[in-house]
């Protein structure tokens, strides 16, 4: 048993050192299939021969096991037990580990031979990408996976245009300059061959587990423009044309149609060389348009002490002229503005301003009143002259009569001067001594009697609607007893009167007195009406009119009615 064991371990010990020894000289070469091969062969080999020396010793021991059964029966029986176990089963145990080895080796092999081939694989795409960008590459929209930069530059240039910009200064005018006018061109190589260095062609293999969004490269190219052209496109905004310096520019106080203004030369200064920087940053962002204001390239320029006292004067006067009174004269409207009240302000035989304690302007108080005095003699109406649309289709001038608005001027400027000191604020209808049927300068309206004594019609309008058209006789021109022209109106209303005069006494069933002793009334004692018979047969001045037409005149006419008389 003993031997057996030692016999055991030597070939043990044996195929270990040849083992070792095949392995040193074969290192490196694990991938050669006829190494392998041979080795599994050899171990296969010394396993067959391992196996026949076992047997041989086996059958040495059972003869020996024999001899030593009629010693020992005990022992015998174990002894064959023992031989039982330790000869063919550890045998066929050898055999089974080599083809255990054998079975691995072929699986390494055919591993690293799949290992080679896609490492081949992997190695050629790398080579491939080496001159173009990456698998699963876009740049600004476009797909560029094994393309050249020249190739991808062509493609960027093509889907992208620029024109030019526009300009807005500090007033909201609006300059364009276009990319022509300045040189301007651009280009995505340099950007591209950058972008191409930071990829890793061995690493293209991540691409294809990364989302669209993260393979996504926004780049911008390379813009060029000539800055001389530039400068010379922007002379074209005024603020930047302007060749003042800062010493040029002042505050001056001036008095205009409007009333008094303040011109500060030295507020919304446009700065040239922030203004030159702004175009460049928009223009290298592809901007099409750019408000300067908003880039920051106005300011404002320091006062001097001259200049701080005039601005504190400006703000006493704009004070002043911060006047918000409004006369209505019917649908017509007078502001009482700065246009009106520069005029007011007082001052001293040396010309300097007057002011109150508070150092507020005080106004005049004679050019306030001479202001109101302005305003009647445009707004007054009566006894003016006045232009009216005949019905016979002429614009004629009529003048005179006791028809029209009077403007109280005593109690307007009495109200007046109070209201501007007071700092009122209130549109104000003025205060009458005598009022037409309308105010403003058009008092007749559109409801008035229509007298035409050349053609001796009369005609009556309701809200601008004809609604009464007849023939009268006026005043006896022969006799110099014409009917007046002018503009009166309708002051009384009477049925059955007696107009009495020298050597006549007359009853009429109408009576409407316009102007003094003469009205409008029927006249029963005519059967004619209409034509020349004024001339000769005419009446004492006043209007005589047929019976049914002064009945309804009667009704419908009002007091206060104007009657415009012409010929």
């Amino acid at each position: 048993m003993k031997k057996k064991k030692e016999i055991e371990e030597a070939k043990k010990i044996k195929y270990k050192k040849r083992r070792d020894r095949k392995r040193g000289r074969n290192k490196g070469r694990l991938d050669d299939e006829s190494f392998i091969i041979q080795e599994l062969d050899e171990e296969e080999a010394g396993d067959g021969e391992h196996e026949n020396n076992v047997h041989g010793d086996n059958a040495h021991e059972s003869d020996a096991y024999e001899n030593n059964v009629h010693e020992n029966g005990a022992d015998t029986a174990r002894t064959g037990e023992q031989t039982d176990k330790g000869g063919p089963r550890d045998g066929k145990h050898v055999g089974k580990n080599a083809r255990k080895r054998k079975a691995v080796a072929w699986t390494v092999l055919t591993a690293a031979s799949v290992l080679a081939v896609l490492t081949g694989f992997y190695m050629g795409f790398s080579e491939y990408y080496k001159n173009g960008f990456s698998y699963g590459t876009w740049i600004n929209g476009i797909y560029c996976t094994g393309k050249s930069v020249e190739e991808v530059n062509q493609e960027l240039l093509q889907s992208c245009s620029y024109d030019g910009i526009m300009v807005y200064d500090g007033q909201g005018g609006a300059y364009p300059i276009t990319a022509e006018e300045i040189g301007y061109t651009f280009d995505f190589e340099e950007s591209l061959r950058d972008y191409l260095k930071e990829q890793n062609p061995y690493l293209w293999v991540g691409n294809l587990f990364s989302a669209q969004s993260a393979k996504e490269k926004r780049l911008t190219p390379v813009i060029s423009f000539e800055e001389e052209r530039l400068l010379s496109a922007l002379e074209k905004i005024p603020d930047y044309a302007d060749t003042r310096t800062d010493e040029d520019r002042g505050v001056d106080i001036r008095k205009t149609a409007e009333g008094y203004v303040l011109t500060d030369e030295r507020l919304n200064v446009l700065d040239k060389q922030k203004t030159v920087e702004a175009m460049e940053t928009a223009l290298r962002s592809f901007e099409t348009q750019i408000d300067l204001a908003e880039y920051g390239c106005y300011g404002n320029l320091p006062y001097s002490d001259g200049m701080k006292r005039e601005l504190e004067r400006w703000e006493q006067i704009k004070e002043f002229q911060d006047c918000r009174i409004v006369y209505r004269f019917g649908e017509e409207e007078v502001p009482v503005d700065a246009s009106v009240v520069c005029d007011w302000i007082a001052v001293d035989e040396e010309g300097n301003y007057l002011t109150d304690e508070e150092g507020r302007l005080l106004p005049e108080d004679e050019k306030i009143e001479a202001f109101v005095d302005r305003l009647a003699d445009e707004y007054d109406t009566l006894g003016g002259i006045r232009s009216f649309q005949t019905t016979r289709g002429e614009t004629i001038t009529v003048e005179g009569g006791i028809y029209g608005n009077q403007i109280d001027r005593e109690a307007e400027k009495a109200y007046l001067k109070q209201a501007f000191r007071d700092r009122a604020e209130e549109i104000h209808a003025p205060s009458y001594l005598q009022m037409g049927w309308a105010e403003g300068k058009n008092d007749i309206g559109d409801t008035y009697i229509e007298v035409d004594m050349t053609e001796q019609m009369m005609y009556y309008y309701q809200d601008g609607e004809l609604e009464i058209e007849t023939p009268i006789v006026t005043g006896n021109t022969g006799r110099r007893m014409g009917t007046p022209a002018g503009v009166n109106y309708v002051y009384g209303k009477a049925r059955n009167r007696i107009l009495q005069g020298p050597g006549y006494a007359s009853h009429v069933n109408f009576w409407m007195p316009v102007k003094g002793n003469i009205g409008i009334h029927d006249a029963s004692w005519r059967s004619e009406y209409g034509g020349e018979i004024y001339k000769t047969g005419g009446s004492h001045g006043c209007i005589n009119t047929p019976y049914d037409a002064m009945s309804q005149l009667y009704d419908m006419a009002e007091v206060g009615t104007p009657v415009v008389m012409f010929y």
